[in-house]
């Protein structure tokens, strides 16, 4: 069908438009508004004396959480910390790594391979060597290679500034 432009035609148009520029300005002024609203949680923060800074905020928050022992919680408290730290990744990224690398065993250990003969094994969920976990270790994370939540958050920060993200490691990195 072929739609002539007429006077009337021309005058909807210009209508359509300015309904449909005010119906976006109005939601996105509503969702700048929600954003800038605070939670009764965050209202709560601030009713001490000192300041807040963004960092103190998102410390306290990640350590107030309480996770579950296992392989679920431990993904999901490093994330949090990788989150408050900028470090890229998300559960299913390091769950399909870590899966591949250890199955799951925290005190997973490779005897066998060239950092192994080299004097150098391979250890924790993600199999890191103890130089890479020095060098990317998180600061607040246990300085124990075999600790869950410490393998986790050092080994994303590595594939972080080697591969941008654990999100892009389909192998042994």
């Amino acid at each position: 069908m072929f739609l002539v432009q007429t006077p009337a035609n021309a005058d909807r148009t210009t209508r359509m438009r300015k309904i449909s520029v005010s119906g976006i300005a109005t939601a996105g002024a509503i969702a700048a508004a929600l954003t800038l609203v605070p939670t009764q949680a965050h209202a709560a923060e601030h009713t001490g004396t000192a300041p807040r800074t963004a960092a103190t905020t998102t410390k306290a928050a990640v350590s107030a959480k309480t996770y579950p022992d296992n392989l679920d919680g431990w993904i999901r408290q490093s994330l949090d910390i990788m989150k408050s730290k900028g470090i890229p990744g998300t559960y299913e990224g390091l769950h399909r790594n870590i899966m591949r690398e250890s199955s799951g065993n925290p005190n997973a250990e490779n005897g066998w391979d060239v950092n192994a003969q080299a004097g150098t094994p391979s250890k924790g969920l993600l199999q890191v060597i103890q130089p890479t976990f020095d060098t990317y270790h998180v600061a607040g994370t246990s300085n124990d290679i075999t600790n869950p939540v410490a393998n986790i958050t050092a080994a994303a920060n590595y594939a972080a500034d080697r591969y941008g993200s654990i999100d892009n490691v389909d192998s042994a990195y």
